[in-house]
């Protein structure tokens, strides 16, 4: 139990789950291992990435013992979610409501993040059992949205994914966000040239976004 609330805090404190979907393993090692350098805590690699289970295995051996939480995304099965955690996944991800995804997640006290879209999907997701509600797609509802819904749901712990970006994770935080779900603009920030400081750059400004966000909230 203590593992999966030291995984937990490891999202609360930057407050953000990096989505590394690329369509290169070697690249997916290489982002990651430079978004971990700026400060990143929270991985979550796709399955559809090549070698998904690869790279979730290289990197849990990678950061064993280290202040970072390895985990796979687009989880849409059991049978998945146990590959997943066999290869050392200790996050685990999906799109939509897969109550058996939960279980098996929560049978190995790994930390679920289940996606929703309406208030009843929001609900069942709390009521299946997941640790953190994923608004997907977030680009087409924004942050008014989740004031909106949190207003009778304020118990529900809400990560939007899609469309956020370092001048807007302001106003998602604002709006009730634990904290929030991102990836291109932080995955895809070598793809020009190779230079992967500017993943390590991008991830920086990301984290800096939000701790600016956090402190004038409060």
């Amino acid at each position: 139990m203590w593992r999966k609330l030291e995984n937990l805090n490891r999202i609360a404190d930057t407050g953000i789950v990096l989505i590394i979907r690329l369509d290169d393993e070697q690249e997916a090692l290489a982002v990651a291992e430079a978004a971990v350098a700026g400060g990143i805590k929270a991985l979550e690699i796709t399955m559809s990435v090549p070698n998904a289970l690869d790279v979730i295995r290289t990197l849990a051996r990678k950061y064993k013992g280290a202040d970072v939480l390895v985990g796979a995304g687009t989880i849409l099965d059991a049978e998945t979610a146990r590959a997943a955690i066999l290869a050392g996944a200790e996050l685990l991800v999906s799109p939509q409501l897969n109550p058996a995804m939960i279980k098996m997640a929560n049978r190995y006290q790994a930390v679920t993040v289940s996606g929703a879209y309406t208030p009843t999907e929001i609900l069942e997701t709390l009521e299946a059992g997941a640790d953190i509600v994923k608004l997907f797609p977030a680009e087409t509802l924004g942050p008014q949205y989740v004031k909106s819904v949190t207003a009778p749901l304020s118990q529900a712990p809400i990560t939007p994914t899609g469309g956020v970006t370092p001048q807007n994770v302001h106003e998602w935080l604002e709006a009730g966000c634990i904290g929030v779900g991102v990836g291109s603009y932080i995955t895809k920030a070598a793809q020009k040239d190779g230079d992967y400081s500017k993943v390590t750059a991008a991830a920086q400004e990301f984290l800096a976004a939000v701790a600016q966000a956090r402190s004038s909230i409060k």
